[in-house]
């Protein structure tokens, strides 16, 4: 007699299908919590961010990171579900969870490390969403600062997974007023204080142009004495991350007003010498 033969194939289709429309329903009903609740913590931060004045940046870090918490706890209640479905004791597994948790602790410190330190790093608001920082050897925009990971997105284009326990040291280029800084060469032919007085008139027109200028731009004297030119040195403070675009619109329109008064700015001269035998 085969041993299949004794198989009630009735009865173990029915319970499979029921399983299975089991799965589907809490998979359906996962989606759909998680989709309701992303779209009300979404709405709540817009609320609260309006009422509360808080920056867009801090509004972000907080919502991203309410979205994950979130989702962890509806992913933990779902697996609980279907381990339920399966007839699995899930009282029984936490506990053994906790058992294996127990064994491989040490092997989990950098995991408790990275949890540690985002902590700190959102609490002391070192960085938000959209802060240009330098942190864990990477240089760039901040698109999510979670418990775990804080994602970098260098001006590359490269989006850089750091864990947190690898931010030992922080700097963050987005707080407060910005510094633009843009050093000329002139000949040393040319009249000092008549170039000074070219550029600033420059500066002044960028200023009253550029609503991206907080204070300056000023033409702060000689800056060192080049081995072939003299550098000028001009220092403004613009609105966070258009510093850059300030130095950019600087640059040129000094180089025409430098071209247009015939002072010259010296670039590197190659001489070939050819001999040739008599």
């Amino acid at each position: 007699m085969n041993l299949f033969d004794n198989i009630n194939w009735e009865g173990f289709l029915v319970d499979t299908g029921i399983i299975v429309l089991k799965l589907i329903a809490i998979l359906i009903i996962y989606a759909i919590v998680k989709a309701i609740g992303n779209r009300f913590i979404e709405r709540t931060f817009t609320q609260v961010s309006e009422k509360q004045n808080m920056s867009p940046g801090r509004a972000n870090t907080l919502k991203n990171l309410s979205k994950s918490i979130f989702t962890y706890i509806l992913l933990f209640m779902a697996v609980a579900i279907i381990f339920e479905t399966f007839g699995f004791d899930i009282k029984a597994l936490i506990a053994g969870a906790g058992i294996i948790g127990l064994a491989v602790g040490f092997g989990a410190q950098g995991l408790v490390s990275d949890v540690v330190t985002g902590f700190f790093i959102l609490l002391e608001k070192q960085m938000d969403v959209g802060d240009y920082v330098t942190a864990g050897g990477f240089g760039g925009i901040v698109e999510e600062v979670g418990l775990r990971t804080t994602h970098i997105r260098s001006f590359d284009g490269t989006l850089n997974y750091v864990p947190n326990r690898e931010i030992s040291s922080l700097s963050n280029h987005s707080r407060g007023n910005m510094r633009a800084l843009v050093d000329i060469g002139i000949s040393y032919d040319d009249n000092i204080d008549e170039a000074i007085r070219v550029i600033q008139k420059v500066c002044d027109n960028v200023a009253a142009t550029n609503e991206a200028v907080v204070e300056g731009p000023d033409v702060l004297g000689v800056q060192s004495l080049g081995s072939s030119d003299v550098v000028l040195r001009i220092l403004c403070r613009t609105q966070n991350m258009e510093q850059w675009g300030v130095e950019r619109q600087l640059r040129k329109e000094i180089k025409e007003a430098l071209d247009a008064n015939g002072i010259e700015i010296p670039f590197p001269h190659q001489v070939f010498i050819e001999k040739k035998e008599q």
